[in-house]
C-alpha cells in the first residue's frame, strides 16, 4: 500500500482512463460504466470538477489489427483508427454524464475550456503521434493541476511483465527518470506501456506527477480523500 499523498480537495483532477476499462474483450463493460457513474457523481457531489480522457481500449486493437491483416498500413492511419476509437467511447461516456457533463466532447487539448458547462469535461484522442495519456497531461495543464491519475487494467508499474516474469518487482514510487529508461521515448499506435512515453517526457519537463492505478473506483476514491491506496506514484 502506498502512503497517503496530498488530498486533491476542491482542485480539478484529470483521468486518464485506459480504454480497456470501458471496452475489454466483448464490448463495453457496463458493470464498470456504472461503477464509474456512481465515482463521477461522489465527485461532483463533493464539490469536485473533473476531466476523463480515455483511450480506444479493444476497439482500437480489433480495427488496427484487422487493417494490418488486409494489407500493409502506414502509422498514421493505424493511429487514426485508434483516434477514432477513443472519440467514440468518449461520447459514450458524454452520454452516460449527460446530465453532469459538458455538452462536447474535447478533441484538442490545447482549446481546452478554462470553465465548461457542467462538472465534468470528456476528452478524446487528438492527432497522429499523440496519446489519450499525453492529452491528458496538456488537459491537466490547461485546467491548473500537476497531477494525472492514469487508470487501466494493471495496479502499479512493475520492473517487468508480472504476467510473464514472476521476479517482477513492483514499485511505490519512481522517478520519471528511471521510469523512462523502462520504457523508451517513442509512440507508437496501439502501445502497451503504463504511461505513455511521449507524455512521461511531457511530464519530466514540466514537473508533473502521474500516478498509475487500477480501475477499483474505491481505491482511487481512497487515494483522492487522502487515505493509503495501491497504486505507483511517477514523479
Amino acid at each position: 500500500m502506498h502512503e497517503p499523498i496530498t488530498p486533491f480537495q476542491k482542485k480539478p483532477f484529470v483521468l486518464s482512463l485506459g480504454g480497456s476499462l470501458v471496452v475489454p474483450n466483448g464490448g463495453p463493460d457496463t458493470a464498470f460504466l456504472k461503477k464509474l457513474r456512481r465515482f463521477v457523481q461522489v465527485q461532483v457531489r463533493s464539490g469536485r470538477k473533473l476531466a476523463i480522457v480515455v483511450g480506444g481500449g479493444k476497439t482500437a486493437r480489433h480495427y488496427i489489427d484487422s487493417a494490418e491483416k488486409v494489407k500493409s498500413i502506414e502509422s498514421e492511419d493505424l493511429d487514426w483508427l485508434g483516434i477514432h476509437s477513443t472519440r467514440l467511447n468518449a461520447h459514450l461516456l458524454r452520454t452516460i454524464l449527460r446530465d453532469i457533463a459538458h455538452p462536447v466532447v474535447i478533441k484538442d487539448p490545447t482549446k481546452t475550456p478554462k470553465r465548461w458547462n457542467g462538472k465534468v469535461l470528456i476528452a478524446a484522442g487528438w492527432k497522429p503521434g499523440w496519446s489519450t495519456d499525453y492529452v491528458a497531461c496538456r488537459i491537466a495543464q490547461n485546467i491548473g493541476t500537476d497531477t494525472v491519475l492514469n487508470l487501466s487494467n494493471i495496479e502499479k508499474v512493475y520492473s517487468a511483465d508480472p504476467n510473464k516474469d514472476k521476479n517482477a518487482t513492483p514499485f511505490d514510487d519512481l522517478s520519471w527518470k528511471d521510469y523512462r529508461k523502462m520504457v523508451g521515448n517513442t509512440w507508437s499506435p496501439g502501445l502497451s506501456a503504463p504511461f505513455d512515453p511521449i507524455a512521461s517526457k511531457y511530464c519530466h519537463k514540466n514537473k508533473m506527477q502521474a500516478i498509475i492505478m487500477s480501475g477499483d473506483l474505491l481505491n482511487v476514491s481512497a487515494m483522492i480523500r487522502g487515505k493509503k491506496f495501491t497504486g505507483t506514484v511517477l514523479s
